[in-house]
């Protein structure tokens, strides 16, 4: 793993900004409504889940679903006070628990969030993973926060994978809750990797003003899934109705409310004061057919990007680059994984965290 850190200044954001986000908060906070009911969760294992049911969006009605597993009290009896909080990707739920057993064996509650229209917040008539402003996450990512403060957690790991890397990092810039402490990002989609195609996602952000639920599609390559499946070249199980085989069509809506989130966080525009931990494979792979080379490379981004404009996301930057890492670097092979483990505990520790 390469290693180093990075300093950069930030910027104040603009007094209306933080006025509208300090009111999506609110909003949040007094809208957002879980149902009180933790009940066990598939993973089993002592997983349990609890759905919350946030103000209605564009498409009606929509819930987000917390997933927790609790670590056992201190010796002395005391509760636990330090959690984290993990966001998914796009195509993509919480199934990750070995990621979740490991946070608990250090002495962290986990917890984690299927936001709307993901895996298990997912209801009937939903267009699956659509979005037409990343800023309504921040709802499903607060009331997680919510939940975790009434169980006594006070310093909280944010942990975002891939879109969900985007989503937390978009989070922390302009929300700066207080209980957030540290932020992890694994292989965060920062800049998209499509080739000569990239020329026409400006053109595509403007037909998502104005037709947002054109649909456009992303290709039929399974080489990713491939890579991960136990069925095919991987060792993982989960379920491919949350989780597609091939990625499926998106939005002209879902692609303008990620250009403008990615860039909301360069130039300066981000404004995380917390430490990061940013992480990526040392190769990127491409090709819509597996190949062995799938199963030691991101096969979804271009790691070059992620570092480059994962450097500017905050004055505190570590960069770690994983050998024979997959897209999802906690689902890589073991002999990766158990490394990378290692060196995040070792991070947070000497953070006093």
């Amino acid at each position: 793993m390469e290693i180093h850190s990075h300093n950069s200044t930030t910027r104040i954001p603009r007094i209306l900004v933080c006025f509208l986000l300090i009111y999506l908060t609110f909003y949040s906070h007094l809208f957002g409504q879980d149902t009180g009911k933790w009940l066990p969760d598939i993973l089993g294992d002592g997983y349990e889940m609890c759905q919350v049911k946030q103000p209605d969006d564009y498409t009606g009605p929509v819930v987000s679903t917390v997933i927790r597993k609790l670590a056992p009290k201190h010796i002395d009896g005391s509760p636990v006070t330090r959690g984290a909080l993990y966001v998914h990707g796009f195509n993509d739920y919480f199934f990750q628990s070995e990621m979740g057993n490991r946070f608990v064996e250090h002495g962290y509650d986990f917890y984690a969030v299927d936001l709307r229209r993901y895996g298990r917040s997912l209801r009937e008539g939903d267009k699956l993973f659509d979005v037409r402003d990343m800023t309504t996450y921040f709802q499903d990512i607060d009331s997680a926060l919510v939940i975790m403060a009434r169980q006594g957690i006070t310093e909280v790991i944010l942990i975002g994978h891939s879109t969900g890397g985007l989503t937390t990092a978009y989070f922390e810039s302009r929300c700066h809750p207080e209980a957030v402490k540290a932020l992890i990002l694994n292989s965060p989609f920062l800049d998209w990797n499509l080739g000569w195609k990239e020329k026409l996602i400006p053109a595509i952000t403007l037909l998502g003003k104005v037709w947002p639920s054109f649909k456009i599609s992303q290709g039929m390559s399974d080489a990713y899934a491939e890579s991960l499946l136990k069925r095919y070249h991987g060792e993982w199980d989960y379920r491919t109705d949350w989780k597609l085989i091939q990625s499926p069509p998106v939005t002209a809506g879902w692609i303008r409310a990620i250009t403008l989130a990615q860039k909301a966080l360069r130039g300066g525009k981000a404004d995380i004061r917390v430490p990061i931990l940013l992480m990526y494979s040392s190769a990127s792979v491409s090709g819509s057919q597996w190949s062995p080379e799938h199963n030691r490379a991101d096969g979804v981004l271009d790691v070059k990007d992620i570092k480059k404009y994962g450097l500017g996301l905050g004055p505190n930057v570590t960069c770690v680059r994983v050998d024979g890492g997959l897209h999802d670097l906690v689902l890589s092979a073991k002999s990766v994984r158990e490394p990378l483990y290692r060196y995040i505990f070792q991070w947070l520790a000497q953070r006093g965290l």
